[in-house]
């Protein structure tokens, strides 16, 4: 499970775009809280913070204690917005979490013991089709990360959703099939395996879109 890391912040007024810019310039980040039927509040996060959690990579799948004047606000990142020609953070958009909530989150998947796969060693390559997948969890049960033992797959082999050990409480967004995370493909195949692979998901999430249009399913 991620663990919860805590954010410090300041309330802030609607200003005008002089205002922003003045807390840009103080090394602050304007930043929202929303949602939990709850008016939104603006606060205000030093950037050298919010930049650091931002860069570990996984800061929108993370459950984040913001300490605003002295009151905590669980939440998850749900947005941020960069300046165009710089790349630097300039907002930030947190969800407010309620108890027992549940969010979907994109997590990263790691590949371990590829010294152990009989496809590796004999030369093989690892054609990742899925570098992240998305997931429904409560709040408090997000997964760091999901973890692939490559231990005997072999050259041709195909890795699916279903040789991730999750939490009962943990689900795919997708769940009408055991979708491709990884194979183990021939050198000269990698490139003709991942596009036929993509093809094929891309292939399959389509057709079953086309169902949910046509019974009437689709939000």
């Amino acid at each position: 499970m991620a663990e919860t890391l805590t954010l410090k912040a300041e309330t802030r007024e609607k200003g005008s775009k002089g205002a922003v810019r003045s807390l840009r310039r103080e090394g602050r980040v304007p930043a929202v809280i929303y949602g939990d039927k709850k008016s939104p509040e603006l606060i205000a996060i030093p950037y050298k913070d919010v930049t650091a959690l931002y860069g570990t990579g996984t800061f929108m799948s993370h459950v984040l204690d913001i300490d605003v004047n002295g009151k905590t606000e669980r939440v998850i990142p749900r947005d941020v917005q960069f300046e165009p020609v710089r790349d630097f953070i300039i907002h930030v958009d947190f969800l407010r979490l309620g108890k027992n909530a549940t969010v979907t989150v994109d997590v990263p998947v790691h590949f371990h013991n590829h010294e152990a796969s009989p496809g590796l060693k004999a030369g093989g390559v690892l054609n990742v089709v899925r570098h992240e997948v998305e997931l429904i969890c409560p709040a408090d049960s997000i997964p760091e990360q999901l973890d692939i033992d490559l231990t005997g797959y072999e050259m041709g082999s195909s890795i699916h959703i279903s040789a991730v050990k999750l939490a009962a409480n943990v689900k795919p967004t997708i769940t009408d099939r055991d979708f491709t995370i990884a194979t183990i493909a021939a050198p000269a195949a990698v490139v003709s395996a991942g596009a036929g692979a993509g093809e094929e998901e891309a292939k399959t999430e389509e057709e079953a879109e086309g169902e949910e249009k046509a019974s009437g399913k689709e939000d």
